[in-house]
């Protein structure tokens, strides 16, 4: 089958430079609106990659994202916040992208060309085959996330991918591939806009799911998240105090005691 890049068509608006604000903004909505329903035709792809990355985490396996640009910055963006939703290491989730962290706030030129870089800056974190690699790139052909995959793939290292075109070499390279058809941006090439929406809703899927697996929610509560702010403090008071029917004063000592929501509610309940 042909690969064609749908990600950089031509827009389906012309003379944008002649719209009004009005015209501009519900164009961009209108086509925002398709995105979810292009992951929805993914979801038994999605399916099946979490299912990979939830064995390799209960096995004591890791969690890479490897991208470049606004791809890399969005991996970083997910496995940065699992840590303080979830209460897991920082290790646990890694986000990695081409030319290293100063690429997360300025573009690093020619970084997601290089084929042997991806793999140097996966060694670094001595990858295994314990552990699991998804290269994120909407257009598929971004070098610096393929060969790192190859390479991955040769180690006995599973491999999973999220794409934005049908077919595309990263996809034909990972084994677990997730391709959302978004087609053309309303800025034609502008990947960052329905592409990575697309992204950003299926790392939410893969890590919330992951979580949710690996026991890191109780009913619908993020119980083993971290305190690190006052409203988190007070969430998790309005979470004791719900699930053990007791006063704020008396979940406010349970957490001052225990520093967590879910050792305040195992305790709470023995006394």
């Amino acid at each position: 089958m042909t690969f064609i890049k749908t990600t950089e068509q031509d827009s389906n608006y012309n003379n944008l430079e002649n719209m009004s604000v009005k015209k501009i903004i519900n164009s961009i909505n209108k086509e925002d609106q398709s995105v979810p329903l292009a992951v929805k035709k993914a979801l038994p792809q999605i399916e099946a990659l979490i299912s990979q990355v939830v064995n390799k985490l209960n096995t004591g396996g890791r969690l890479f994202y490897m991208g470049a640009g606004t791809s890399g910055r969005l991996g970083i963006l997910d496995a940065s916040e699992c840590p303080p939703t979830f209460g897991v290491s920082h290790d646990l989730v890694i986000g990695i992208i081409a030319g290293g962290d100063n690429a997360i706030r300025k573009a690093v030129e020619n970084a997601e060309d290089s084929t042997t870089q991806g793999w140097k800056d996966l060694e670094a974190y001595q990858i295994t085959e314990q552990d699991i690699v998804i290269g994120i790139a909407a257009s598929g052909t971004t070098p610096y996330v393929i060969s790192a995959l190859e390479k991955c793939n040769s180690k006995n290292i599973i491999t999973g991918c999220i794409t934005c075109n049908h077919n595309s070499p990263l996809s034909l390279t990972a084994q677990f591939p997730i391709e959302v058809i978004v087609g053309p941006e309303f800025l034609t090439g502008s990947s960052r806009m329905k592409a990575g929406t697309a992204q950003k809703l299926v790392l939410n899927m893969i890590t919330t799911t992951v979580m949710i697996q690996l026991g890191k929610v109780k009913g619908n509560k993020m119980v083993d998240m971290q305190l690190s702010n006052e409203k988190l403090v007070n969430r998790a008071v309005n979470m004791i105090m719900t699930e053990l029917n007791i006063s704020e004063s008396e979940a406010s000592i349970l957490l001052s005691k225990y520093k967590n929501v879910r050792d305040s509610i195992t305790h709470g309940r023995r006394q």
